[in-house]
C-alpha cells in the first residue's frame, strides 16, 4: 500500500504490487521489504532466522479498524428485534431500549468483566486481521465511569495482542439520570475528567455524537475547545441522522468524521476541501437498515475515506470489518485499492497514527497474510476468507 494518496479516488492499476516478496523484521519493525532474492542477500548478512511462507500468500498491512465501541456491559438483541419489526428507535428508547440500556448495564459491570469483554473482541478481530482496534468510552457517561471504561480499557491493552487505540466518548448523550442541563454536564465532564485523562494518559483523544437528540453544533462548541486547548485530538460522531456534525469536524480540525450516511453534497464539499479523514460506517447501516455512506462521491470530490465497523451492541453488533467493507465497496462500487486502503493506511490517519497501514521500511512490522495467489480473492469472498497467518509487531499471533 506504500506510495498512495491519502485523499481522492484509487484504481486498481495504481495498487503497488511486490511479486515473490520477502520482508526482514527487526525487533518490532519492517528492515526491509522488496523481491525476496534482493531480501534474501540482506537477510543473510544480518544472520536472520528465515521464516519460508509457502506460495499462494497475499500479504497486505494489518487492518486497523478505526471505531469501534467493543467496551460495554449486557446486550440489546432484544432493540435489534423490536426495530426489525418496524418499532423506531425513539419507541425502542421509551420502552427502556438503546443507549440508556447499555450505559444501565455497563454501570453494572465489573472492571475485570469489562477487560474480558474487550480482550474476548480483540482476539475475534485479530483473527480476522485487525492488529489496531480504536475502542471508545461512552457508556458510563459520568466521570467515575467513564474513568472506569477507559481504565478498563488501558488493562485489557495491556492483555491483548492487538493494538487498542483509547478515544473518551462521555459526550455520547446527556445522562437521563443527570440533574443539571446539557451544558453543565459538557462543563462537568470537560472540567473534572480531561485533566485526569492526560494525568493517567487514559486518552488522547475526545469525540462526541453531534446529533438532534444528542448534542447540537452549538452545545458542543465549548467542549471540543476545551478539548484542543488541551492539547487532545478531535473526532466526531457526525452526520447520522441530520447533518451539522461534519462541520464541526472541519472547524475544529477532527482527525476524523464518522458515520456521515446523512450527508449531502454541502458537506461531501466542505470535507473534501479539509483535512478530515471521512469514516464511513457499513456496519451500522446493516444493523440499522438505513443508507450506506455516500463513500463514492466522498472519494470523487477528493476526500480521504476510512472505513471502521461501529462494533457496538446496538446499532452494530456483528463487527466483521473485512466483511463490512467488503459490502460497502460492492453498494458504493469502490475499487479493491479505495477498501483496502479504507481499512489500512487511511484508517490509519483517521487514528493519527504514522507508524502503521503500510508495508515500509522503518514501520510497525504488522502484516496478515491471506491463502491465495490473487489479492482480489479477498474482498470477492467477503469476509469468508480470513487470513491464515497474522504477525504483530514482529511476532506471529495467529497461524491457522
Amino acid at each position: 500500500m506504500a506510495g498512495l494518496p491519502l485523499k481522492g479516488a484509487l484504481s486498481d492499476e495504481q495498487l503497488p504490487i511486490v511479486e515473490n516478496g520477502g520482508i526482514i523484521m527487526v525487533d518490532e519493525k519492517i528492515h526491509a521489504i522488496g523481491p525476496y532474492p534482493q531480501i534474501q542477500e540482506i537477510a543473510n548478512g544480518l544472520n536472520a532466522e528465515n521464516i519460508n511462507i509457502q506460495t499462494n500468500t497475499v500479504c497486505l498491512p494489518g487492518l486497523i479498524d478505526a471505531h469501534t465501541h467493543i467496551c460495554f456491559g449486557g446486550s440489546r438483541a432484544k432493540d435489534y428485534a423490536l426495530r426489525n419489526y418496524g418499532k423506531t428507535y425513539l419507541e425502542i428508547a421509551k420502552a427502556g431500549g438503546g443507549i440508556w440500556d447499555t450505559v444501565t448495564e455497563t454501570r453494572k459491570a465489573t472492571t475485570s468483566s469489562l477487560i474480558e469483554g474487550v480482550k474476548i473482541r480483540s482476539d475475534r478481530h485479530l483473527t480476522h486481521g485487525v492488529t489496531t482496534i480504536e475502542v471508545k468510552s461512552g457508556y458510563g457517561l459520568s466521570v467515575q465511569e467513564e474513568l472506569k471504561m477507559l481504565r478498563a480499557i488501558a488493562l485489557a491493552n495491556e492483555q491483548c495482542q492487538s493494538d487498542l487505540i483509547p478515544t473518551c466518548l462521555a459526550a455520547h448523550m446527556v445522562p437521563k439520570n443527570y440533574k443539571g442541563s446539557p451544558a453543565d454536564y459538557l462543563l462537568e465532564i470537560s472540567t473534572s475528567l480531561f485533566p485526569i485523562l492526560k494525568k493517567e494518559q487514559l486518552a488522547n483523544r475526545i469525540d462526541a455524537f453531534v446529533e438532534e437528540g444528542a448534542f447540537s453544533p452549538a452545545s458542543i462548541a465549548a467542549y471540543y475547545e476545551k478539548a484542543k486547548s488541551m492539547g487532545f485530538d478531535i473526532t466526531v460522531h457526525a452526520d447520522q441522522f441530520s447533518t451539522g456534525g461534519s462541520g464541526v469536524a472541519v472547524k475544529y480540525k477532527a482527525v476524523s468524521a464518522d458515520h456521515l450516511e446523512a450527508s449531502s453534497e454541502k458537506e461531501i464539499k466542505l470535507l473534501a476541501k479539509s483535512n478530515v479523514v471521512a469514516t464511513a460506517l457499513p456496519g451500522a447501516s446493516m444493523g440499522l437498515g438505513c443508507n450506506y455512506t455516500p463513500a463514492r462521491r466522498l472519494l470523487d470530490a477528493g476526500a480521504a475515506l476510512a472505513i471502521a465497523s461501529d462494533w457496538n451492541p446496538g446499532s452494530a453488533p456483528m463487527g466483521n470489518l473485512l466483511l463490512q467493507a467488503a459490502v460497502l465497496g460492492a453498494f458504493e462500487k469502490l475499487s479493491n485499492t479505495e477498501v483496502l486502503a479504507g481499512i489500512t493506511y487511511r484508517a490509519a490517519a483517521a487514528l493519527n497514527l504514522q507508524d502503521r497501514g503500510i508495508l515500509k521500511t522503518g514501520l510497525l512490522a504488522d502484516f496478515i497474510a491471506f491463502p491465495t495467489n490473487d489479492y482480489q480473492e479477498i474482498l470477492y469472498q467477503q469476509g469468508m476468507m480470513p487470513p491464515s497467518l497474522v504477525y504483530k509487531k514482529g511476532k506471529l499471533a495467529v497461524n491457522i
